[in-house]
């Protein structure tokens, strides 16, 4: 029972150490926020990616974003997300770069 009991410790230390010698192995942090934009740059002709600027409801801070889905794409491209819109953002922080993971209009769309 002893034996077991610290192989049981062992192995929480170990599980525990694991996370501290080897951060890059736990995923991002999603970050959430509702704002409203305050601006949209699609970026060239072939229009595969898209920045957006959008002022934090909550601390009024303004937060740039690169959105580069099909989907949300589209919409600014047929003006059914324009400016002064308001978003419900999920996002990561990739290399220093906000990477849009969900990017819809708070009333749908």
């Amino acid at each position: 029972m002893k034996r077991f009991a610290l192989a049981s410790i062992l192995f929480a230390v170990a599980v525990a150490a694991a996370g501290f010698i080897f951060p890059s192995a736990a995923s991002a942090e999603e970050i959430k926020l509702i704002g409203v934009i305050t601006e949209i740059e699609i970026a060239g002709p072939d229009a595969t990616t898209a920045t957006a600027t959008l002022k934090d409801n909550k601390t009024g801070d303004l937060v740039t974003v690169i959105v580069n889905d099909d989907l949300t794409l589209d919409k600014f491209k047929d003006h059914r997300i324009v400016v002064g819109d308001e978003i419900r953002l999920k996002y990561e922080i990739n290399d220093g770069k906000n990477v849009s993971k969900y990017f819809r209009k708070t009333a749908g769309c």
